[in-house]
């Protein structure tokens, strides 16, 4: 290792701007959408690489490089940076992106991002965007120990290091070069010494400056490397390190293909399950569990395998989920137990509620504490008030119900009449008999009944009983 170009930054005022490398199309992933949109336990590879860089203390900004399938990869950036956790550097919700328009190597895109890297704090984080098992504590370790740097570079030794490029070191062990794998000749490089670059980087944006002019495509791919760097700058005297990180490969190395990505998915699945563990979740048949990195079981809390909870879901302590069920951004409250075969996305269930079997929760269900919403209900853009009861086969759509209300089996709010959407109104302690249909807009009144088999078309005031059926008519029966 030569002598660094400056010295090194405190940690108290180190900063630097991370880079998420995912213009590439993954030709061995084949797919219509772009390699770094494929998902794991429901999250994109971007997102999970982006979560894990912007959740480290001395990034400032994130910068998401583009290509194939740009404004694609651009939402799901946007939606990244809507989520959160925010880099000091950035508002919420501010998505950067810079596009790489042909992909010609690792080393144009570091020449794409430059302009907009000279904008910010002088450091870069590069990373690819398809290692999604990247830990950002692992990730934290190597920054600390890049610090001062002018290039840096994560190492790993693999007993089968395969097409990964080679880390050639000197007699006194510094880095000499990093070397393409169809590139390395040992005749030239000497025996392979199965040391990999493990594809996350840490330099100097000056260093970038410097180097980049004269990177070259004279190689068997044509392509300008972004490892050509560490032999540019050892020659010119800069400090370059190749720092080796945990033996776990798998959460450094990237994701090509798609026995990689359900590889890839076990992995986190598994590592998740273990957190949960650990944290005080009761899990019963653990190995068919799937929860996102995103989501949050508290302690205390059970889940029935198998099951899936996606997206930013919340189950609290208490709160039991049966198996076959599949929560997508929804909310389960405290003592609320989620029954087999229930789907719930971007509801909440609020606590001591009895969900199922068999429901389905759209988007903007709500059942507040103690409700009912049984067998084969579905609830969208509706709320059941505090001990309300919907036990079977019943529709709840663009409704507003009550405290204290049963609603009978059968029971729809009819509430699209084939160009609008209009809202239903039940109040507090109102009773719905089987088999009604209620045709929005309608409100019906505090403590009314609903005779079974009733069409509602106007407005039932509070205390009464309304009907809305044809009279019984009994007529000979032919033979």
């Amino acid at each position: 290792m030569t002598h660094s170009s400056g010295g090194a930054p405190s940690p108290a005022d180190f900063r630097l701007d991370a880079l998420i490398l995912a213009a590439g199309r993954g030709t061995r992933m084949p797919s219509p959408r772009p390699k770094v949109l494929q998902t794991l336990l429901g999250e994109t590879m971007l997102g999970l690489v982006y979560a894990s860089v912007a959740s480290l203390p001395e990034v400032d900004r994130v910068l998401t490089l583009v290509g194939h399938e740009a404004d694609m990869v651009r939402a799901e950036a946007a939606r990244c940076a809507r989520r959160g956790p925010r880099p000091a550097g950035e508002s919420r919700g501010e998505a950067l992106c810079v596009e790489q328009t042909e992909q010609l190597g690792t080393g144009h895109a570091l020449m794409c991002a430059l302009p907009a890297l000279e904008e910010g704090c002088g450091h870069v984080l590069v990373v690819n965007g398809d290692t999604p098992l990247l830990p950002s504590a692992a990730l934290s370790r190597f920054v600390s120990g890049a610090r001062g740097a002018d290039l840096a570079f994560a190492t790993l030794c693999l007993d089968d290091p395969g097409a990964f490029g080679r880390v050639v070191r000197d007699k006194a062990g510094g880095v000499a070069a990093i070397v393409e794998a169809r590139d390395y000749d040992e005749a030239r490089h000497g025996r392979d010494p199965h040391e990999i670059n493990a594809g996350v980087y840490l330099l100097r944006v000056e260093t970038a400056r410097r180097l980049l002019p004269r990177l070259t495509n004279r190689n068997t791919s044509g392509e300008y490397y972004i490892t050509d760097l560490a032999a540019l700058a050892v020659a010119e005297g800069m400090s370059v390190l190749g720092l080796p990180v945990p033996a776990d490969s798998g959460a450094w190395l990237g994701v090509n293909t798609p026995a990689e990505l359900a590889a890839a998915e076990e992995h986190l699945r598994r590592r998740r399950v273990a957190e949960l563990l650990s944290a005080g979740v009761l899990l019963h048949a653990p190995e068919s569990v799937r929860v996102s990195p995103f989501a949050v079981v508290e302690p205390g809390a059970e889940l029935c395998g198998p099951c899936e909870i996606y997206g930013d879901s919340r189950v609290a302590g208490g709160a039991l989920v049966e198996s076959h069920c599949v929560l997508c951004n929804a909310e389960v409250g405290p003592g609320a137990r989620v029954r087999s075969f229930c789907h719930l996305e971007s509801a909440e269930v609020g606590p001591a509620c009895q969900v199922g079997p068999y429901a389905r929760l759209r988007p903007g269900a709500v059942m507040e504490e103690n409700s009912h919403a049984g067998n084969f209900v579905e609830m969208k853009k509706a709320r059941l008030g505090k001990g309300s009861k919907a036990n079977h086969l019943t529709y709840l759509g663009d409704a507003e119900v009550g405290p204290g209300v049963n609603v009978g089996a059968g029971t729809i709010t009819c509430n699209y009449d084939g160009k609008n959407k209009h809202r239903t109104v039940i109040e507090a302690g109102a009773f719905i008999g089987s088999n009604t249909a209620l045709v929005a807009p309608v409100t019906v009144g505090e403590n009314a009944l609903v005779g079974a088999g009733s069409v509602i078309t106007k407005d039932v005031p509070r205390e009464v009983l309304a009907v809305g059926r044809g009279r019984q008519v009994n007529l000979p029966r032919r033979a």
